[in-house]
């Protein structure tokens, strides 16, 4: 079994001694990712951009790997098994994870999944975020209209890919991009 209230706890200040915010850290089952080994999912971001790029997530993964293996020096292994660590940027269609994530992304569309039902025994939702009030997300669901429930009702949530998105989101980080299209063209 693994720790990922521990897996957060090492990960963490590594992420913010780079600058960055941690967004999520999941571990994915071998039968999820479709291989021999589990994955081990650190999706953070520069709080500047809302991304991370290669070269942001190339450090990250050598600092996270290192802190693990200084732990493991010293007696402490995180994760028993093989396991394949992958750091990424959340992306435009980024998961809703935090309180922040909910305030800062009002009036986008989202889909939630709930540990408890709400309204006619409903526990996914689709619709537009509607703000955060304390711990309570304003929710207008297509279905239901406006609702309320708690972040810790939440399993899951993220945004939904729309035009609207795209125009609100901050454009990638575009350097080296020239290099890349003359490799190609040669």
């Amino acid at each position: 079994m693994v720790d990922i209230a521990r897996i957060t706890e090492v990960v963490e200040p590594e992420v913010q001694a780079l600058g960055f915010d941690l967004v999520r850290v999941r571990v994915y089952g071998k039968s999820e990712v479709g291989d021999d080994e589990i994955a081990l999912q650190i999706m953070a971001e520069n709080p500047k951009t809302g991304q991370l790029v290669l070269d942001d997530c190339a450090a990250l993964s050598r600092r996270i790997s290192d802190k693990f293996d200084e732990l493991e020096e010293a007696g402490e292994t995180l994760i028993e098994e093989a396991y394949r660590l992958e750091v990424s940027s959340p992306g435009i269609d980024r998961p809703l994870t935090r309180p922040s994530d909910f305030a800062n992304w009002t009036g986008h569309e989202a889909k939630i999944t709930l540990s408890e039902p709400i309204e006619g025994n409903r526990k996914g939702l689709h619709g537009d975020l509607a703000g955060l009030e304390g711990d309570t997300v304003q929710f207008d669901d297509r279905k239901s209209g406006r609702v309320s429930f708690p972040l810790d009702h939440i399993v899951s949530a993220r945004l939904i890919l729309t035009d609207k998105l795209i125009a609100a989101t901050r454009p990638i980080e575009t350097d080296g991009a020239d290099e890349i299209l003359e490799e190609q063209e040669d």
